[in-house]
């Protein structure tokens, strides 16, 4: 069998790239690759490149059209997704899909949620934090009883990190700047009635706070001031941090 074949750290690469549905091979070298484990950055480099181009060349992988920072970029640039001799090797139990090169705008939003685990991974190795629980779409999402019919939260991530003896939890939801204030509004508003379930407290004994996560200072500002105008949003329910806080803040503020 195919999987017989593979190392542990292939099984890994394509593990994560099923978890998050699409990484670049940066983010894949950042991760798998670690020059400690290597003679050295360069060589790192270099056994990424190898493997992700085997695991391409067999399927378990494949590779978007589009590419970061275009084609000059080189191999580094590639984007990866789920391959169909990867879905059968990893004995997914759900039906696979046709792929297809998903939209600019979705492939964009995707990579971010994948950069801030790659970023939150980092920071933990660095012996900074706990990476306790990291939960990606669809496994993050909660169902819950709203006015007696069933709903559906679906956060970005959710992730719970712990800093000494504290730990933080945390629904995470990225922002690029692609939706109006409202959509942001309302997707609060969802959290508020999960809230108001108590679903989330019964079973882990409390509510992560949920933290929008978006590109600039004054997105920031014009979020933040819109969640405290609206009566119907618990202030102390969300934070909103511009990317480059994101990981410090999601560890409770350490750096």
């Amino acid at each position: 069998m195919l999987r017989d074949g593979l190392s542990g750290r292939d099984l890994a690469i394509v593990g994560q790239v099923a978890d998050l549905r699409l990484m670049t091979a940066r983010q894949i070298e950042v991760i798998h690759f670690a020059p400690t484990d290597h003679e050295n950055a360069a060589a790192a480099a270099r056994a990424c490149r190898r493997t992700l181009e085997r695991l391409h060349r067999e399927r378990l992988l494949v590779r978007l059209e589009r590419r970061i920072g275009g084609a000059r970029a080189g191999s580094a640039s590639f984007i990866y997704a789920l391959g169909p001799v990867g879905h059968r090797v990893l004995a997914l139990s759900t039906p696979r899909p046709r792929f297809r090169e998903p939209s600019a705008t979705f492939a964009d939003h995707t990579l971010a949620v994948t950069q801030l685990v790659v970023d939150l991974t980092t920071h933990a190795r660095a012996g900074r934090c706990d990476l306790l629980v990291c939960q990606p779409e669809p496994v993050c999402w909660r169902t819950f009883s709203l006015a007696g019919a069933p709903a559906v939260l679906r956060p970005d991530l959710f992730v719970a990190v712990g800093v000494d003896e504290f730990e933080y939890r945390w629904f995470c939801e990225i922002d690029r700047g692609t939706e109006h204030l409202p959509a942001l509004l309302r997707k609060c508003r969802t959290y508020e009635q999960y809230y108001a379930s108590g679903r989330e407290q019964a079973a882990h004994g409390t509510f992560g706070q949920v933290c929008w996560i978006v590109p600039t200072k004054a997105r920031a500002d014009r979020l933040r001031a819109a969640i405290h105008a609206d009566r119907r949003l618990t202030d102390a329910l969300f934070s909103v941090v511009t990317v480059d806080r994101a990981v410090g803040h999601l560890c409770g503020g350490a750096r």
